[in-house]
């Protein structure tokens, strides 16, 4: 059977689903995606359709399918887990020549639905000739392709025009990145990157990318935010797509608010991407959850990258000192000891766990406990994360439940 593909512009039109089941959720999400209006006819339906009927992103009746529910509809989907309901689901569309998908027979369907990937702004479809699970492993290594940049999709640059994109690459492991994260390195231009951002991301852009190193070691070379803001906004009015890569979230300690201001003020086009956090990610992989229930129900991140009593300090230390629940400081190695002294001073207890994971989720991940009196006999080096609490002594690792 010879199939004619054809992409449906369903926005504000109503699609009827037929069937409350998982394969109909399934399929909703990507109706709701397109902007269809769609209408649900099912006694029963998932948890998941009925949040999203009790939101009012879609119609729900809750009864059996009646002939009359066709009309007005653009497309049908009968997923139903009974054939004798969707055949005649199926007859009534025939009958008003509407396409239908069946999810139970596609030899009786009028339209087939495909394995899809997504790479925005690109939608790939793939029929696999009646066989869903060929055309899923396509589908997959298609995505995977675009995904690492080894199958283009990239715009026309004239169509395209310039713009930035902040990356937030996650706290070392590249493989941490967002899916859009790494789609959006896949399509770069020039590509921004900090130190702690993961470099092996690097290996896997072409080689025509252009890569500016904008440092920023410690007490080192690096380059000037200014500098960094006017590089991105200079290559992207250039027509180039900059990809501003940054190590964990580009919000969180990251200066991108910066970047974001710089964008908008020279009228270049600006997307956030964000990225997975060190504050979570390194406690996470030492098996120390900055929340547990029964032990905290807050935490609080704080910058140390000045000390207590600096002049440009814009930390409560002493409403710090004063809080029960988690603690994690970033960048706040160098000034550890002056830290731990102002929280005892403010009333926490100098016996209060304290654990520091230094290069967190990659191969050279070290971690070392103290408590919060003895911590700053530690020898440590940045870049490294500081946790202060009783969740550090969980000690998930040694009871055998995180792995």
């Amino acid at each position: 059977m010879n199939l004619y593909p054809l992409g449906l512009r369903l926005a504000g039109r109503r699609v009827l689903v037929v069937g409350g089941g998982v394969l109909a959720t399934r399929r909703v999400a990507g109706l709701l995606d397109a902007g269809a209006h769609v209408d649900v006819v099912s006694p029963v339906v998932t948890p998941a359709l009925q949040d999203l009927a009790d939101s009012g992103r879609l119609g729900w009746h809750g009864r059996a399918f009646a002939p009359s529910d066709v009309d007005d509809a653009w497309l049908v989907l009968a997923a139903t887990d009974d054939a004798a309901v969707n055949a005649q689901v199926s007859a009534r569309c025939d009958a008003l020549r509407v396409f239908c998908v069946r999810a139970d027979d596609a030899a009786e369907s009028t339209a087939w639905t495909p394995a899809v990937a997504r790479h925005e702004p690109v939608l790939v479809a793939v029929f696999g000739g009646g066989d869903p699970r060929r055309a899923a492993r396509l589908r997959d290594d298609i995505a995977e392709r675009m995904a690492d940049g080894s199958l283009a999709a990239k715009a026309h640059r004239g169509v395209a025009g310039g713009r930035v994109t902040l990356v937030g690459a996650g706290p070392g492991d590249p493989e941490l990145i967002t899916v859009k994260g790494r789609r959006a390195l896949a399509t770069a231009d020039v590509v921004v990157v900090d130190r702690l951002a993961p470099h092996l991301l690097l290996d896997e852009l072409r080689p025509e990318v252009e890569v500016f190193d904008a440092a920023k070691i410690p007490h080192g070379r690096y380059a000037a935010q200014e500098t960094i803001n006017e590089y991105i906004v200079e290559r992207a009015l250039a027509g180039r797509h900059v990809v501003r890569l940054k190590g964990g979230d580009s919000f969180v300690f990251g200066r991108g608010g910066e970047e974001v201001a710089a964008c908008v003020a020279a009228g270049v086009p600006v997307t956030v991407v964000p990225g997975v956090t060190s504050a979570i990610a390194a406690p996470a992989s030492e098996g120390i959850p900055v929340t547990h229930r029964g032990v905290v129900h807050e935490f609080t991140v704080v910058s140390g990258h000045v000390p207590p009593g600096h002049p440009k300090s814009l930390v409560n230390w002493p409403a710090v000192a004063g809080m029960r629940g988690t603690l994690v400081l970033l960048m706040a190695i160098e000034n550890l000891p002056a830290i731990a002294a102002e929280l005892i001073a403010g009333g926490k207890d100098e016996h209060t766990p304290v654990a520091v994971v230094a290069d967190a989720t990659t191969g050279h991940q070290t971690a070392a406990r103290a408590t919060l009196g003895t911590v700053a006999e530690l020898a440590l080096r940045p870049p490294a994360t500081v946790i202060v609490g009783d969740v550090v002594s969980l000690d998930l690792w040694a009871k055998g439940t995180v792995r």
